[in-house]
């Protein structure tokens, strides 16, 4: 990757944590919860038979299937672990 552009990748990494973290210190000042993120991972199309699972936050790809359906399995799998919840899809559920 060119330096420039690895440059300015790190540069919106941090304003990014910056402003997630003057949000949660704004929250304590006002004494209220901040609001919770309901969504971490999104399913994109990327053609007819390809799907991209892709973390809202960072907008990186964190997966690929091939059908609408795994790939959508498969978010839900990655959100349950997230919220420290092990998860396992019956072959039922999966079809």
């Amino acid at each position: 990757m060119h330096q420039l552009i690895q440059q300015k990748r790190d540069t919106l990494t941090a304003i990014r944590a910056r402003a997630h973290l003057a949000t949660a210190e704004l929250y304590a000042m006002i004494g209220k919860e901040p609001p919770v993120q309901k969504i971490r991972y999104q399913v994109a199309a990327k053609s007819a038979n390809a799907w991209h699972i892709v973390e809202i936050t960072s907008g990186k790809v964190v997966g690929f299937r091939f059908s609408y359906k795994e790939a959508s399995n498969y978010a839900q799998q990655l959100e349950s672990r997230a919220d420290g919840v092990v998860v396992e899809l019956s072959q039922a559920v999966l079809q």
